[in-house]
């Protein structure tokens, strides 16, 4: 893709994104039901605003000629969503309605459309330099455990859970961590796809 392109690509998906957002807030706040606490909690949305973000940083960075968004970051934003896009089409395919995401073009952009787009972003502009499994693990694992604790310390107290495989009702604990530790598993191979792919890619641009 064109060095000139590029930048309002990222722009123009992020846009889409934060779209679907304020759609689907708006829709919530019309039926009544919208609660700011919860839906910004759903891991969907928070990993959608982060790669919007990276996504509008790094296209503004390049028309201005300024440092790029650092590979950590846009790694991140890969991992985030890819998890986001693995796990909606294996466990919660059909419940958009308790997703909060009832409305069909806003659940395509946040659950196919920007994770493919953040996905096809990080092999046509692989990282500048090498990572490792081992540098990218804490910086691009530990906000989804972060969010995983919050959220089960949360729910333990008022007894809301944004997805059904962390709600305990649903089985007890022990089928909560075995959802977990799969979900854990899953975003490990994840990391280490994603480190390890961008270095390819990035090897070969310099050296063909």
């Amino acid at each position: 893709m064109s060095e000139r392109l590029l930048p309002w690509v990222r722009i123009g998906f992020a846009a889409l994104v934060l779209a679907a957002v304020v759609t689907q807030v708006t829709n919530l706040v019309d039926a009544g039901v919208f609660n700011p606490t919860r839906f910004f909690l759903f891991f969907t949305v928070l990993s959608n605003l982060f790669a919007a973000a990276v996504f509008v940083e790094g296209g503004r960075r390049q028309l201005t000629g300024s440092s790029p968004v650092p590979d950590l970051w846009r790694g991140a934003a890969v991992v985030f969503m890819t998890v986001t896009f693995i796990v909606f089409a294996v466990l919660l395919r059909g419940l958009q309605e308790e997703l909060q995401t009832n409305i069909v073009w806003v659940d395509t952009v946040l659950h196919r459309v920007m994770p493919v787009a953040v996905m096809a972003d990080w092999l046509i502009a692989p990282p500048r330099r090498p990572l490792t499994f081992g540098k990218a693990l804490i910086p691009w694992l530990a906000p989804p455990l972060a969010w995983t604790t919050f959220t089960l310390i949360r729910g333990a107290v008022d007894g809301w859970y944004p997805y059904p495989f962390l709600n305990p009702d649903n089985g007890g604990y022990g089928t909560v961590a075995l959802y977990a530790v799969g979900i854990l598993g899953l975003m490990l191979a994840v990391i280490w796809l994603t480190a390890t792919v961008g270095t390819a890619l990035r090897a070969r641009l310099r050296d063909p």
